[in-house]
């Protein structure tokens, strides 16, 4: 076991335990729940719409190397202009010279998980740029100098008796402010950003390979402020957000606001194609787009698991696992946390190192339930198990047990040959430090099923 796997046991353990952390994302996700059965019985056949999401992000990664260059050249057609980035490193590097041709000095980011993959806002800190995120949620993280703890809400874990703490510390705000004084606060903090920053960074929710746009679905109007002010416009984007037409907008942006937070769509939706033309007012002057592969194509690369690459990012797996709830985010220690972290995470970032998040799953098949482009996610974490087994990834000890156990579960003759209490004097000896430091271990029966079948009905082997 590696040194995430143990830390990941331990921390998971610890915040499992942890009752007030339990009850704030209880009631956080409690809220999300209410609002998002409301905005799906809205949705008149969820399922058709689920289905048709899914064939068209089908169709997407099976023509990817098609459709993206089709993005490329419409995008370069209105003065934009594309940067492609095997990895983290070459996305920080290129971002990077753009920010020193242009002498600037300050960035202003809107909520982006992908700059959060490469950590941009670290790498930007140690070569001297302020880089500021003006997403409230992600604002507040990065005051606790934190990482987001979910995919669409970041500051899920804190209630706003903490965050009016934090507001005290650092801005002198009083600590009976509500939560409308707080984000009024955090707003008076962040005007002048915008004015005066060089640079504005996103991501982007979709690609939009037909117009050659970017979309992007938000509810503060900071990623607007963001593209609007300064001059240059940097979008960092998986090469999987594609879609292929602006009319998919019609499917993806209600699926993606109903799933992310319960709302029929969110309150402001943009479309950028690209710099500021000649007859037009606003707009940055020179706007970029870095397609990020950062191990996507090592996924795209597996046939049985490449489905994972449809997600869009909604957050709907997370809320729904048992697992995410008890938990939390950060456990996670990856960009990605819950289900869907756990099955691109193996592929993204290294097998070896992150195949355990793989085993961090009930299996109760929620997160496939819910997912708005039916990935079936609980069917990836099996293959991914299984991948890692190929691979031998796990130690002898593991390998050699679940192959006794499998050849005992194959045959009855092996299941009866041990009684019940041997069976339970081997659960007490090998598994109570792992499986019973926190419940009672079960008690098999002294005889099994089978045994007591074939007493009662006079059957003889």
């Amino acid at each position: 076991m590696g040194s995430t796997a143990e830390e990941f046991l331990v921390t998971s353990e610890d915040k499992a335990f942890d009752m007030d952390h339990r009850r704030i994302i209880n009631y956080n996700i409690g809220k999300y729940d209410a609002a998002v059965d409301k905005g799906l019985s809205r949705i008149i056949n969820l399922e058709n719409t689920k289905r048709k999401a899914h064939v068209i992000k089908w169709k997407v990664m099976e023509n990817l190397d098609k459709i993206l260059p089709e993005f490329e050249a419409n995008f370069q057609k209105r003065g934009g202009k594309v940067i492609w980035a095997n990895d983290a490193e070459e996305a920080n590097r290129e971002i990077l010279n753009i920010i020193k041709k242009a002498g600037a000095k300050t960035v202003v980011k809107s909520k982006s998980m992908v700059t959060e993959e490469i950590q941009m806002n670290e790498f930007l800190e140690k070569h001297h740029i302020e880089s500021l995120e003006t997403d409230l949620g992600e604002y507040i993280v990065q005051l606790l100098g934190q990482r987001p703890y979910h995919i669409v809400t970041p500051a899920m874990h804190l209630s706003k008796e903490d965050i009016a703490k934090l507001f005290n510390e650092r801005f002198g705000t009083p600590l009976d402010f509500t939560p409308e004084q707080l984000t009024q606060k955090a707003r008076e903090l962040l005007r002048d950003k915008y004015v005066q920053a060089d640079v504005g960074i996103t991501g982007a929710n979709f690609l939009i390979a037909d117009t050659g746009s970017i979309a992007i679905t938000e509810n503060e109007g900071n990623a607007r402020l963001s593209t609007s002010f300064p001059k240059i416009h940097i979008a960092v984007v998986g090469i999987e957000k594609l879609i292929p037409s602006i009319a998919d907008l019609d499917l993806f942006w209600p699926m993606l606001a109903t799933h992310g937070t319960g709302q029929n769509l969110t309150v402001y939706n943009t479309i950028l194609s690209g710099p500021r033309q000649a007859d037009e007012t606003d707009g940055p002057d020179e706007m970029y787009v870095v397609l990020l592969d950062n191990g996507r194509t090592n996924l795209l690369a597996q046939k049985e698991q490449r489905q994972a690459l449809y997600c869009i990012r909604c957050g709907a797996c997370l809320n729904a696992c048992p697992v995410y709830k008890n938990i939390g985010g950060h456990t996670y220690e990856t960009t990605y946390s819950g289900p869907i972290g756990s099955i691109i995470t193996p592929h993204m970032a290294g097998m070896e190192e992150f195949k355990h998040l793989s085993y961090a799953s009930s299996l109760c098949g929620k997160c496939t339930e819910v997912c708005p482009v039916k990935i079936e996610i609980h069917k990836m974490l099996l293959l991914n198990r299984r991948d890692s087994v190929k691979e031998h990834l796990v130690t002898t000890k593991e390998a050699w047990g679940w192959s006794l156990w499998k050849k005992g579960m194959l045959s009855r003759k092996l299941t009866d040959f041990l009684s019940g209490k041997t069976k339970n004097f081997m659960l007490r000896t090998f598994f109570k430090k792992t499986w019973g430091h926190h419940k009672e271990m079960p008690k098999v029966a002294d005889k099994s099923f089978s045994t007591m079948y074939k007493e009662r009905n006079g059957i003889r082997d």
